[in-house]
């Protein structure tokens, strides 16, 4: 996205901790300019009550829904309705929806079928339906090292397992390689963004997408002053301690040769 693209900035402050404003706020700055931000929850209730602060300290408009009935959660609704009436207003170029909770996996479809980039934010525990309904999925934990939220995850609703490193980079460097095998790492994040909207080289502990490429011993990084980084797979030889002789022998003609010996 341009950096002038406006966003809508979605906070469901039931599912969301402070802690996270900051960091969060400033990674969409990455993206566009957040034009409309809101936090939306029942802000009588003490458990929001570390948001008065960050909520004035980022001009953040805090939305009051009240939970009509125990147990249900309408601060969904209510974040739910205003995207519509954002969406219909025009005015924007994408929304980021701030949450866990995979009750918004319905609007994120919804608004990208409306043309509009949506980028989800949330915690390690978000549901997968929510993260493929994005076109781009943060994980707040790689935004905070403070765990971003300081709260523990609930004891049944554990975190996704990250997504293998090895398919992931394997399979976006050959769909985009040329015939020599070297492709653009450009072209490899464009790839693996596509098809994984969570991916972020700072889940596996690298702060750019260059240095987790370099740290993976079968892959190899060229790069000339001046031209894009180029990737490609490491050529495979035969196996260690194997001769070039003993490599090209078929099975049959090996164990006819080890018979004789």
């Amino acid at each position: 996205m341009p950096a002038s693209s406006r966003l809508a900035v979605l906070i469901d402050a039931d599912n969301t901790s402070a802690t996270s404003l900051s960091a969060l706020l400033e990674e969409l700055a990455k993206y566009g300019v957040p034009t409309v931000k809101r936090a939306y929850g029942d802000w009588t209730t003490q458990q929001l009550a570390p948001w008065k602060e960050e909520l004035h300290r980022h001009a953040v408009q805090p939305i009051q829904q009240f939970s009509y009935t125990k147990g249900k959660n309408s601060t969904d609704s209510a974040l739910i309705i205003d995207a519509m009436d954002l969406l219909y207003s025009g005015n924007l170029d994408g929304f980021a929806i701030v949450s866990s909770d995979s009750d918004f996996t319905r609007l994120a479809t919804r608004l990208r079928e409306s043309g509009q980039t949506v980028i989800g934010l949330g915690r390690r525990r978000t549901p997968e339906s929510l993260v493929a309904a994005c076109d781009r999925f943060i994980y707040l934990e790689v935004l905070d090292s403070r765990e971003s939220a300081g709260e523990p995850d609930e004891p049944d609703e554990e975190a996704a397992p990250l997504p293998d490193l090895r398919r992931i980079l394997v399979a976006a460097i050959d769909s985009t390689s040329h015939d020599d095998g070297w492709t653009t790492l450009s072209a490899v994040g464009s790839h693996i963004s596509r098809n994984n909207p969570s991916f972020d080289s700072r889940n596996y502990g690298w702060p750019k997408l260059v240095e987790l490429a370099r740290a993976q011993d079968y892959v190899e990084v060229a790069q000339s002053q001046g031209e894009p980084v180029r990737v490609r797979l490491r050529p495979s030889g035969p196996a260690k301690g194997a001769t070039k002789k003993t490599a090209r022998k078929s099975p049959a003609r090996r164990a006819q040769a080890a018979k004789k010996s």
